[in-house]
């Protein structure tokens, strides 16, 4: 007990910066002696009073590091003089708990995120990414969707960070979507298509979404993304510009059409009918959805979002107004104008490739 309170004493006064720097060599010495005293309470004392001391010598930082519980939960949480290195070391050879403090620590670096991510539990992986201050890279985000994707706590970590890659994002879109399709299942007297219907549509809504509000370089990539995992359906590419996401549209088929997006642009935007039919045959979409695509190319010729309340709100009425006219002069009537009914009738829709008689 007296050796932990002189333990205590001698590492505040360190702090403190109360030491010539003859002395202070003689109490870093004293330092290398009390880490290994036979006492858990002496190293604990140590490590509670040294854990934010920028000074500390780095031997000793690590000893206490790799001690047991008690002693460096404190040091691997608080000490920034352990190096990158140190603690990719002791989280790839030491326990939960320690992994845990790490992943807590205010800055944790793409290096030890990634280790974290490699061998921690899913205690440990879901506490890094709740942390704010963790640097994690695209490719650890998605190795943590791959060995933890489906568990609420690691979901619930993601969800609260303030960004996500745009295509970590989208698989935790995914997977909730499946888990909620599920529970639907298991819980309800519903026809499991029309569960799935139910589920997919809620998860388009949220991809376009996470879209959105991403840079094009991001579209791009979840594009490419949504292709390789087959999720580019033409519902999603439909849904797409019928609620003013010009972008994903026009990326979606510059990428099943494998031409540049600039020259995707310009087919799309041509004032006649021809580049955007010719672009769509090319692009396999279904031809039932064409007119759809036509009436919100051509609304978005002539709405321009201000930035005003409802600005989106304004342009998908004048689309649907647009749908329902362009539809009506073919002799299909809708008996609903809301965007997610058309949507769905559209799909049941059998109508001949574009610009055919009907």
């Amino acid at each position: 007990m007296a050796r932990a309170a002189t333990a205590t004493k001698i590492a505040q006064q360190f702090g403190r910066g109360e030491f010539t720097p003859a002395q202070r060599e003689i109490v870093e010495d004293i330092f290398r002696l009390m880490i290994r005293d036979a006492e858990v309470r002496v190293r604990q004392a140590l490590a509670e009073n040294l854990k934010r001391n920028p000074g500390v010598p780095h031997d000793v930082a690590v000893i206490l590091a790799r001690d047991v519980e008690a002693v460096a939960l404190p040091m691997l949480e608080f000490s920034e003089v352990l190096t990158s290195e140190d603690l990719v070391a002791i989280v790839c050879s030491q326990g939960e708990e320690k992994q845990k403090a790490v992943a807590r620590r205010h800055t944790v670096d793409s290096r030890v995120s990634a280790a974290l991510v490699d061998v921690g539990s899913e205690d440990v992986v879901a506490t890094l990414a709740r942390n704010q201050g963790s640097d994690i890279s695209d490719t650890s985000f998605h190795k943590m969707m791959d060995r933890f994707g489906t568990s609420e706590k690691v979901q619930g970590s993601l969800v609260d960070r303030s960004r996500l890659p745009v295509t970590v994002a989208e698989r935790l879109v995914t997977t909730v979507s499946e888990h909620l399709r599920d529970h639907f299942l298991a819980r309800h007297d519903l026809p499991e298509d029309v569960t799935a219907a139910l589920v997919l549509h809620s998860r388009e809504r949220a991809t376009i979404g996470l879209s959105s509000e991403s840079s094009e370089d991001e579209v791009e990539t979840l594009i490419r993304h949504l292709r390789v995992n087959n999720r580019l359906t033409p519902s999603i590419i439909i849904r797409a510009v019928c609620m003013g996401d010009i972008q994903f549209f026009e990326y979606a088929l510059s990428e099943l059409t494998d031409i540049p997006v600039v020259s995707a642009r310009t087919l799309i935007h041509d004032s006649g009918d021809l580049g955007l039919q010719s672009l769509f045959a090319k692009a396999g979409l279904p031809s039932h959805y064409y007119q759809a695509a036509r009436a919100a190319i051509d609304a978005l010729r002539e709405t321009h979002y201000d930035g005003e309340r409802n600005d989106q709100t304004r342009f998908q009425r004048r689309m649907i107004e647009r749908i329902l006219t362009q539809y009506g002069d073919r002799g299909v009537n809708f008996e609903n104008d809301d965007l997610e009914y058309l949507l769905t009738k559209m799909e049941q829709l059998s109508s001949p490739h574009p610009g055919e008689e009907t």
